[in-house]
């Protein structure tokens, strides 16, 4: 089943992906060869992620992780989907005074 994933990787940093099949992408970045970022950065840990019916809204929501802050990521990975829109860039980013 197609799914977005976020991992963990031993220099604590994130790594998100999609897949069509989960257990086997992460048999392959355990293994080394997922992908280049998580080879040098192992052993990664599997720490979030959600399962789509097609694989376009899967990769459609990795691009957007991608996209977000550190403390979004984590909000993700422990569940606090309320704070999520608080810590939009755009939420944070400062406007002029008038």
């Amino acid at each position: 089943m197609p799914a977005t994933y976020l991992l963990r990787c031993a220099d604590g940093s994130y790594y998100v992906g999609s897949t069509r099949d989960l257990p086997t992408r992460l048999a392959q970045h355990a293994s080394g060869k997922g992908s280049e970022y998580t080879a040098r950065r192992r052993p990664v840990e599997l720490v979030w992620a959600a399962e789509f019916d097609r694989i376009d809204d899967a990769y459609f929501l990795e691009k957007r992780i991608q996209g977000w802050s550190r403390r979004k990521r984590e909000a993700l990975i422990a569940g606090e989907f309320e704070a999520l829109p608080a810590l939009s860039k755009k939420a944070n980013f400062a406007r002029p005074e008038s």
